[in-house]
C-alpha cells in the first residue's frame, strides 16, 4: 500500500500529542476537548445508534 503524506503527517502529530500526555488517554481527551471549547468551527454531535435486535426467524 503506497504511504500518504498527508496520513502520514496526522499520524506524526497525533504520536507528538499523545506523547505529551504520556499516552495517558484521559488526559489526551481532557485536553482535545478544552481545544474543541476554543474552536472557532461548528462541532457536530451526533446520538449513538440504536441497534435493533434481530431475531432468529
Amino acid at each position: 500500500m503506497k504511504k500518504d503524506p498527508i496520513v502520514e503527517e496526522i499520524r506524526k502529530i497525533r504520536q507528538a500529542h499523545a506523547a505529551k500526555f504520556k499516552y495517558n488517554l484521559k488526559a489526551i481527551c481532557v485536553d482535545l476537548k478544552e481545544k474543541e471549547k476554543d474552536c472557532v468551527h461548528p462541532v457536530v454531535s451526533f446520538h449513538p445508534k440504536r441497534h435493533i435486535k434481530t431475531t432468529g426467524s
